[in-house]
């Protein structure tokens, strides 16, 4: 059957543009709203940081430690969208619509799976954060908000994944526009319900919730159009080996890495709290000013191993990589200059988080001062790993953010901690060692990956 009969004009285009188009032009194009939308939920996050701040630096630091257990189980989420983005877009880069079709409503099956124990985790939250490790006043003060989080988290498995697909399809600027909305929602609410009816931690988790219940229902209605291959079908739901099994295969190595990752910042959580849990919140801040950057860079990670793998698929492996350079220059350029204005503007950016307590603003300061150094090889371990993901290397992924926080993390702070009289500053020194090593490693990795990829294309071309 022809792509006139199965795609429609504007995915038929799409398709031709990603294989043959000006690289350039084709990474800004797919990449910008994904990054415009990274940036702008990243930047929605502070604010929710700053209304926080409004209510206390007890519910900053209440947010930034339960974050990290949430972003461990929503990390199952985050794996699979990857997986199915990059297997998607790989069959779709083919040619191979009948595989799309089943791939895209047997992964939205899969999120309707796992998305049953988290809800049965609610009614045991207090258990839960015990187990893991969470301070008993932190869990007087967020035990309903994280379990509010628990639901946010089953309803983001289905719009992570709906996002991914449509990101397979070229249509960013849908995902911005759509992700636009979900913003000004969550916003309203979230200053609605702190500034005038002067609620509590709990009140920001239940504005997610509204938001992410309209982007649901958004995704809802397109997931369901009759005739698109990137639809949803009971009939389509396969778990074939051929079909899910590829899917499966990228995405435990991912879900595992992000698990991991974000395990590992929760036991840097409950380190921090040896210097008091206002560090804690501070460390949460630094990674909202860092994350100005590296968000921008992700949105960049993301579009771009999209056009690697369905360059991929379409058996284009030169023009791959060719999309892997020069997203490396884009992420690094990307992470020099927000480093470097973040810098400069610090005095004033501590002091938006900081309420009125000095103390917390000096706290801020001091460990963003350390991590924002670690922002350029951010950049470079982002474009390596869109050259990963793109290539089907997840467990490399999976390696190199295991040893990001269980090497060059943990140990590193561990021994500050107990081998100098640092202090508080630690923390950031540390993430400052982190992100720099993490970044040097990935570039080493893609160095030799590159080499194995080129190797590999000469032995096919000589058989």
């Amino acid at each position: 059957m022809s792509d006139d009969k199965v795609l429609s004009p504007h995915d038929r285009r799409f398709r031709e543009f990603v294989l043959g188009g000006d690289m350039w032009k084709v990474l800004f194009t797919v990449c910008i709203p994904l990054a415009a939308y990274s940036g702008l939920l990243h930047i929605f996050k502070i604010i929710d940081t700053m209304i926080a701040a409004h209510i206390g630096t007890d519910a900053v630091s209440s947010i930034a430690y339960i974050s990290q257990i949430s972003f461990v189980i929503s990390a199952i989420g985050g794996g699979l969208a990857i997986g199915a983005g990059m297997k998607i877009s790989e069959a779709y880069g083919a040619g191979d619509y009948d595989l799309v079709r089943k791939r895209v409503s047997s992964v939205y099956f899969l999120c309707f799976v796992i998305s049953i124990p988290v809800l049965l985790v609610i009614p045991f939250t207090p258990q839960f954060l015990r187990l893991n490790g969470t301070p008993e006043e932190l869990i007087e003060a967020s035990g309903q908000y994280f379990a509010v989080e628990l639901v946010n988290i089953a309803v983001s498995f289905f719009t992570t994944v709906y996002i991914a697909v449509e990101r397979a399809r070229g249509n960013t600027k849908l995902i911005m526009w759509i992700n636009l909305v979900y913003l000004v929602i969550k916003s309203v609410l979230t200053a609605v319900f702190v500034y005038v009816l002067n609620g509590t931690v709990v009140m920001i988790a239940i504005a997610t919730l509204a938001a992410n219940l309209a982007m649901l229902l958004i995704a809802g209605v397109n997931m369901l159009k009759k005739g698109s291959i990137f639809g949803f079908s009971a009939k389509q739901i396969s778990m074939r080996k051929a079909v899910i099994f590829p899917v499966i295969r990228i995405s435990y190595p991912a879900i595992t890495e992000k698990a991991a990752f974000a395990y590992g910042k929760l036991i840097v959580n409950k380190m921090s709290t040896d210097y008091g849990t206002s560090v804690v919140g501070a460390l949460g801040v630094s990674n909202n000013l860092g994350g100005i950057a590296t968000q921008l860079q992700n949105g960049f990670q993301q579009g771009g191993a999209s056009v690697i793998s369905q360059n991929i698929g379409a058996g284009k492996t030169d023009r791959a990589l060719d999309a892997f350079k020069k997203l490396l220059i884009i992420n690094t350029a990307l992470g020099a200059v927000f480093m470097a204005l973040t810098l400069v503007f610090l005095d004033p950016l501590s002091g938006l988080f900081s309420g009125q307590d000095e103390e917390f603003r000096l706290l801020i300061k001091n460990v963003y001062g350390y991590e924002a150094l670690g922002a350029v090889t951010l950049g470079i371990n982002a474009a390596v790993m869109a050259l990963l993901y793109g290539f089907g290397y997840t467990k490399l992924t999976l390696v190199l953010n295991v040893m990001r926080v269980f090497v060059f993390r943990i140990p590193v702070l561990w021994f500050l901690q107990h081998f100098t009289d640092i202090g508080s500053e630690s923390v950031g020194i540390v993430m400052m060692v982190s992100n720099v090593s993490v970044g040097v490693c990935a570039g080493i990795a893609a160095f030799f990956v590159i080499k194995r990829i080129k190797k590999r294309k000469k032995v096919q071309a000589a058989s």
